[in-house]
């Protein structure tokens, strides 16, 4: 079977292969178990093939002539074969279904470390990987992993046994015609390495190309609309017929020459057969040899070649598993997220005195829960007063996005972006998330500098309503739900309420308990949106960050939400990013970003009457891009 991936050298197999063992080190008594038992089996095969030699020289070939032969010790003879050749089919049986639990705990542990690492890791990684390498790690390289573990190392186990076996077994029964076996085993090394060789780079190819045509289904896939719109059908199908083309090319071109090598090893164990088989006889005539060896050897010599092509190839295999081991744990290798912060977000009531102190009840005050370094403990309710101080911030290095920014927002107050694509605005809401670190200045919530505040706490103090809504598999419920686990049905029900989603929930088929599948695709954009709102609603923050949360509903839906987005935001901090410039003409502040600058602040009446970009840009004399 040729390799189904291409050859692909790991960096560093050995300690790959380490790695992927301390995955099995629960299993070890299994493990010992099934090396027991593969000895066994390819033993079987070794004792059974030179118990030919007995059986024919014993129980045979004397009774050639006989009219009335004894039959009994052929009887125990053959009885004596078939026991052999049952424990190694046992055997062979053991290990195969130990193997498949052993590979699936395995996998099942690297799979959990993936899953488990993605999820600390920072928002960052996710910026410099795509979605498709990630998910390649769960599928391609896993898949690779589970062939490994499962049936590669074990048939490498097997055929090396069974190698060495056989020609220690082929040297005790006749040294000059392993000679022989000997210099037709370098005519198949040859071959191995040259066929072997120009199968793993047409499996390269093969292997690019199938990406360039799984990528490009998926871009065609996703555009769908945008092909028919501008009438490209014509065009998509020409380029899909190249590459499908050199896809063909690739595949066919790799697996002649994977699949050439065993017929032509065949062959080769056939010549080879009877080459042996004639000087055998001429062995035999001359007395140098009894039947009974010549057909143990010559069927020592069918069970010879195999195995080391089927060794040739499972190197291949279990290289490209490596390489794919490797990139799973330079995943799981990855840096996670750092989290200095102590500060954190308690529930609290206030004492008779009026003093705060923490509780285990949800009462609807919170506070910061600060230790400081004299071993005291204080308690700063959570208000929402957020102020920026001279914020500088990179994505990269030598490229600035916010330059030297301060602004700030008092608990209660409305605070609004406005600028063009790139101009900085949902890069604040980012650091305000602690998703980066600021390269210098400050961020302080309720006086307390975010960096202090350990993230799960900061994060959980503020619900976003982004533009791009997703949504899980799951009932309508469970998804409004995922803004507080915790949450009552009641209270999700008086969440949808307030976002304006309860009206269209109760149309559908099952209300609340309708599951939405792929992202909600049986829901319309702006239905999406609401269940969002609904979601943001129902975690109750004291702050609230909607970045271009209306933007994808038409002018009627926005105007049914704009009530119960008012009640949402009664009383919270709350940040807006928008392009519609009619959603934040009631804002505290407004903010005119350009180039990572504040180029204009303050309410929309005086932005209107300063007559600047923002008057320019609400009037329509400039449009945001």
């Amino acid at each position: 079977m040729p390799p189904r991936h291409g050859y692909q050298k790991p960096t560093n197999p050995v300690k790959a292969l380490a790695r992927v063992f301390s995955y099995m080190k629960g299993s070890k008594w299994l493990l010992l178990v099934v090396a027991f038992c593969l000895i066994i089996s390819s033993t079987a095969g070794i004792i059974g093939t030179y118990m030919l030699k007995p059986l024919i020289n014993d129980h045979i070939v004397p009774f050639i002539g006989q009219n009335d032969p004894n039959l009994s010790g052929l009887l125990q003879a053959l009885t004596f074969l078939g026991i052999v050749y049952l424990s190694g089919v046992v055997a062979g049986y053991v290990v195969n279904r130990l193997m498949v639990t052993i590979s699936n705990s395995s996998l099942n542990a690297i799979r959990r470390d993936l899953f488990n690492k993605m999820q600390d890791l920072p928002i960052s990684y996710f910026d410099t990987h795509t979605h498709g390498e990630l998910m390649s790690r769960y599928t391609n390289d896993v898949d690779v992993v589970r062939e490994m573990i499962s049936s590669g190392l074990t048939n490498i186990i097997t055929s090396s046994v069974t190698v060495v076996g056989t020609f220690v077994m082929m040297l005790i029964i006749s040294p000059i015609l392993t000679l022989l076996i000997v210099a037709m085993l370098f005519v198949i090394f040859y071959i191995i390495k040259t066929i072997g060789g120009r199968s793993a780079r047409a499996f390269k190819r093969q292997q690019a190309a199938v990406g360039a045509v799984n990528g490009y289904i998926e871009e065609m896939i996703e555009g769908q609309k945008v092909v028919k719109v501008f009438c490209h059908e014509d065009e998509a199908k020409e380029r899909f017929d190249l590459l499908n083309e050199e896809m063909r090319q690739a595949a066919t071109s790799a697996n002649t020459s994977a699949n050439i090598l065993m017929p032509i090893m065949n062959n080769i164990s056939y010549f080879n057969y009877a080459i042996t088989a004639a000087a055998g006889a001429v062995m035999a005539i001359n007395g140098m040899l009894d039947i009974g060896s010549i057909a143990s050897f010559l069927q020592y010599t069918r069970s010879f070649s195999q195995p080391i092509t089927q060794i040739s190839q499972q190197f291949n295999n279990i290289f490209a598993a490596l390489a794919g081991a490797e990139r799973i744990f330079a995943l799981i290798d990855a840096p996670k997220e750092q989290d200095d912060g102590y500060v954190t977000l308690v529930n609290a009531k206030k004492d008779e005195n009026g003093n705060l102190i923490e509780t285990n009840e949800r009462t609807g005050i919170w506070a910061w829960k600060h230790p400081h370094h004299d071993g005291t403990l204080t308690y700063t309710e959570v208000k929402g007063d957020v102020v920026f101080e001279d914020m500088t911030f990179g994505y990269v290095p030598n490229k600035t996005v916010l330059h030297n920014l301060s602004l700030y927002a008092k608990p209660g107050q409305k605070i609004a972006f406005v600028g063009s694509t790139g101009a900085g605005k949902t890069t604040i809401t980012n650091l305000l998330n602690r998703f980066y670190e600021l390269d210098s200045g400050k961020i302080r919530y309720d006086g307390i500098n975010i960096q202090k505040i350990r993230k799960d706490d900061l994060r959980r103090s503020m619900a976003m309503v982004l533009q791009d809504t997703h949504l899980f598999t799951g009932t309508v419920m469970e998804n409004i739900r995922y803004g507080r686990l915790d949450a009552t049905d009641e209270e999700v029900i008086a969440a949808a309420k307030l976002a304006n989603a309860h009206g269209f929930i109760m149309h559908l088929p099952q209300g609340y308990n309708t599951v939405l599948t792929s992202d909600g695709a049986n829901l319309s954009q702006g239905q999406r949106q609401l269940l969002a709102i609904a979601r943001a609603a129902v975690a109750d923050p004291p702050v609230l960050i909607l970045d271009e949360a209306t933007s994808s509903i038409d002018t009627r839906t926005e105007s049914l939400i704009n009530k119960g987005m008012d009640q949402l935001m009664a009383g919270r901090t709350v940040f807006v990013i928008a392009h519609r410039l009619s959603t934040v003409r009631n804002a505290n502040a407004i903010m005119v970003l350009e180039q990572g600058r504040i180029i204009e602040r303050g309410d929309h009446d005086q932005l209107i009457a300063k007559g600047g970009k923002y008057y320019q840009l609400y009037t329509g004399m400039l449009e945001l891009d």
